[in-house]
């Protein structure tokens, strides 16, 4: 199989989140347009992702979720077609509902968010995708009152959580994907490795982010060579270095990564070592070149892949 089937490249939609990129001077006002222009603003947005030279599309939170897709395309198979017509492919689908779930142990928040999964699930698989990629609860800022340690007794009722979770996913077809956000209870090492220990391996996968790997403080390709063979997506993404430790953890923490986020191949990220991995461990599959909220993301997107089609995939081939 030639390298370029093995490996498909894709892009998150929240790469598109950017004021610049919109001429708006707030993020409000990108969403606002979303709501007055639905038609015009998907348009530009997949017009973009077929311009950068990617292939694959991730829906991540409104308004470039699954919800506003049907809402402006009128149905799901309106909304395959225009993928379709672009050469586009949906590769997957990020579920953000944990992060904002708060304390999900009750049974009752479980029932919702399994719920919510589900009819994504049901919107995935017509759509060509198998893939749901999901965010892992927020940690507790170092030093907040009253202490919430993430110990071994905590994550195993997370844990429990996701592999039924994954089970009523695999269910409809779809296989769920844990996302290594930054300060959630999945990027660092030690979290990982315990989560990974926790979760059955036939039901919950995982998708390493490189680069939020590197804030958290770990190496990816370290951490992602333990775990290998429960990678079945990946987010390609470079940083500049770990962020503090008493880093506040609170709605804002996604505003205050993305200084900590480089142009791909500006950072941390030893991508030679990176592709070696994939290569020996025979990874096939997709790999996001996700940015969070370029200004010109087509731009950045294509130079992305210009670099990866001629420094790395020599190495993976």
């Amino acid at each position: 199989m030639a390298t370029a089937e093995r490996l498909r490249f894709g892009v998150d939609l929240v790469t598109f989140f950017h004021q610049g990129f919109w001429g708006v001077d707030s993020d409000d006002a990108i969403v606002a347009y979303a709501r007055a222009e639905p038609r015009a603003f998907w348009d530009k947005i997949l017009d973009s992702v077929q311009a950068s030279g990617v292939t694959g599309v991730e829906l991540t939170f409104s308004p470039f979720n699954w919800q506003d897709a049907i809402k402006t395309y009128g149905s799901v198979d309106s909304f395959a077609a225009e993928l379709t017509s672009r050469g586009l492919t949906l590769c997957s689908g990020f579920f953000a509902e944990l992060e904002a779930a708060g304390d999900f142990t009750d049974p009752e928040a479980q029932h919702a968010l399994i719920d919510k999964a589900e009819r994504y699930a049901d919107f995935l698989k017509p759509c060509g995708s198998d893939i749901m990629v999901i965010g892992a609860p927020l940690r507790q800022t170092l030093g907040a009152q009253p202490v919430q340690f993430h110990d071994f007794d905590r994550a195993k009722v997370i844990a429990d959580f996701l592999n039924r979770l994954g089970a009523t996913l695999y269910a409809r077809g779809v296989r769920l994907a844990l996302h290594t956000e930054a300060h959630s209870i999945f990027a660092d090492a030690r979290d990982v490795d315990l989560m990974m220990l926790l979760t059955d391996p036939a039901y919950v996968h995982m998708c390493p982010d490189t680069a939020h790997i590197i804030v958290a403080g770990s190496d990816p390709v370290q951490l992602v060579d333990r775990h290998h063979e429960r990678m079945i997506i990946a987010h390609w993404k470079d940083a500049i270095g770990p962020m503090p430790a008493d880093t506040p953890i609170d709605k804002h923490i996604h505003d205050r990564h993305r200084p900590y986020f480089c142009g791909f191949g500006l950072g941390r990220v030893d991508w030679p070592a990176w592709i070696r991995l994939l290569r020996d461990r025979g990874y096939e599959g997709w790999a996001i070149l996700e940015l969070d909220a370029a200004p010109d993301p087509v731009r950045d997107i294509a130079n992305g892949l210009t670099l990866v089609r001629q420094a790395l995939l020599p190495i993976y081939r």
